[in-house]
């Protein structure tokens, strides 16, 4: 059917009478409950595919899911358009730093006389989790390696994502965690991709890309009994999956991960999950910024394993302490570092900030949002709660309560704020954008916002935006009584939030795009 006249999609949700059967019909087979309360974004998506196969509306679009030899391929498409989510390597740093400091040191400890380790990273999107574990555990082993038998399983519902995964090639995007250093180290760099500018590839070597497998797998498998029958791993990571499905399947397929463990096994899962339900479920290992599971009866609290340069490992017998409170800025349960952690001094003059242009909102009007109606803001509405769910890593339930929150006051820039927060932690940059724009058409002089708008847009290399938006922030900033609080800014004063920026501000190389 894509071979069609192309023809143009509805305008939206609201105006395609198919829609409500066809978004029932995706819930149902992917499991992804996240879509329930996002009609638009999720016929976005739907759109790219209508339009892929000359298709006007949603009706036509499940004629052609039901499609005996078109239907199969097109399920893949749309699995893939609705689920590959921005990756990169060693995302989150306070579980990578349990994993490389207790996790992997303990599992190796335990298995050190069959010398065997097997690690299923579950909803592997591109491939960088499983990788960034390989890479984790040739550091460890080092020279021992060859004489352990260690296998690492990737597994996604995307065929595209894993097709990327078992190329091992990368655009910088996907490194931006990797010093320079380490980048070299483990990647072999290449040229430019099609359509990605001047940046280069990076093509991952040959030494971690063979201890990986990639297979496609459907974690609803796990809740109907679809699934292989269950294998015995050490470690399963499923990070920043279990956010799409909805409270009773999250039970199901974490318990279903579970049963996969062997004894003092390990279970990773994303800031989304850790809740009393699935505590009771297992054996939850407090570490410094993070929680792991184990299989019950494990228990204990685990060393900390301190690996030295000939790979053997010293226990300290004590949690590494957490970052001092002076080294970062907390935000509705985000650690964000500063360039240069150190107490602030008085800001000095920087010459690019004074040349800066005038404060200005860059593409505003991309926001999204209309003209707010006076009056439309509505009193009370419990960002504490908000706040307090993201710091307990209860991402979902806070993003839930935040959906509520900005339907009842759509016109609160503290809301669309921490909208982007929220977005921004589970990769969706385009939305964490969208949603920080929105808060500066709202409330201009929303210092927090240009400040996250300018680290987002330094980090998607669009340098010419972040400068703009980071001057923003430095001029609001220093236009504060110096014994002022900065707006949802967990009590960061306009001196420190200054300095952080300029210091950002100062690591750009050229204006960029």
């Amino acid at each position: 059917m894509s071979g069609g006249a192309t023809r143009v999609p509805r305008s939206g949700p609201a105006a395609d009478p198919g829609f409500p059967a066809l978004k029932a019909r995706i819930i149902a087979r992917t499991g992804h409950h996240y879509y329930a309360d996002k009609d638009d974004l999720l016929f976005d998506r739907l759109r790219k595919r209508f339009r892929a196969n000359g298709l006007a509306d949603a009706a036509a679009y499940g004629v052609l899911l039901d499609d005996r030899v078109a239907g199969g391929p097109e399920w893949a498409a749309l699995e893939a358009e609705i689920t590959i989510g921005e990756t990169f390597f060693f995302r989150y740093a306070e579980q990578f730093t349990a994993l490389r400091t207790t996790i992997l040191p303990a599992l190796i400890a335990a298995r050190s006389a069959e010398r065997s380790l097997r690690i299923w990273s579950a909803g592997c999107s591109t491939g960088a989790e499983p990788y960034s574990i390989a890479i984790l555990i040739h550091e460890l082993l080092g020279p021992a390696l060859p004489d352990w038998r260690v296998s690492i399983l990737g597994t996604d519902i995307s065929q595209d994502a894993l097709q990327t995964a078992r190329a091992g090639v990368y655009g910088r995007w996907a490194l931006r965690t990797l010093p320079p250093g380490e980048r070299l180290r483990h990647f072999l760099p290449g040229p430019p991709a099609a359509g990605a500018g001047r940046d280069g590839t990076y093509t991952l070597r040959p030494e971690f890309r063979r201890m990986v497998r990639f297979e496609r797998r459907n974690l609803m498998d796990l809740l109907d009994g679809r699934a292989p029958p269950p294998a015995e791993f050490d470690l399963v990571l499923c990070r920043n999956v279990l956010i799409y499905f909805e409270a009773e399947a999250v039970l199901g397929i974490v318990r279903a991960l579970g049963r996969r463990l062997r004894p003092e096994g390990w279970l990773l899962l994303g800031h989304a999950e850790p809740n009393p339900a699935i505590s009771a479920l297992f054996d939850p290992i407090n570490l410094p910024g993070t929680v792991a599971y184990r299989p019950p009866g494990t228990g204990g609290t685990p060393l900390v394993m301190d690996w030295n340069a000939e790979g053997g490992a010293g226990r300290s017998g004590v949690p590494e302490p957490a970052p001092a409170a002076s080294d970062r800025v907390p935000v509705a349960g985000f650690t964000h570092h500063f360039v240069d952690p150190r107490p602030a001094d008085p800001l000095p003059a920087d010459p690019q900030v004074a040349r800066a242009p005038r404060l200005e909102i860059p593409e505003l009007q991309d926001s999204g949002l209309d003209e707010a109606a006076p009056g439309d803001v509505e009193s009370g509405v419990d960002l504490a709660r908000i706040r307090a769910l993201a710091d307990a890593g209860e991402t979902a339930q806070a993003w839930r309560t935040l959906r509520v929150a900005i339907r009842a006051a759509p016109t609160d820039p503290a809301l669309h704020y921490y909208d982007g927060l929220l977005a921004r932690s589970l990769g969706r940059d385009a939305e964490a954008e969208r949603a920080l724009r929105g808060a500066l058409y709202l409330d201009r002089d929303f210092v927090m916002a240009h400040y996250q708008l300018g680290l987002l847009l330094l980090g998607l290399g669009r340098n010419g935006e972040a400068a703009r938006a980071l001057d923003n922030a430095i001029r609001l900033a220093q236009a504060l009584p110096a014994g002022a609080v900065v707006a949802e800014g967990d009590g960061l004063g306009p001196r420190e939030l200054a300095r952080s920026a300029a210091l950002a501000r100062a690591g750009l190389t050229g204006d960029g795009p």
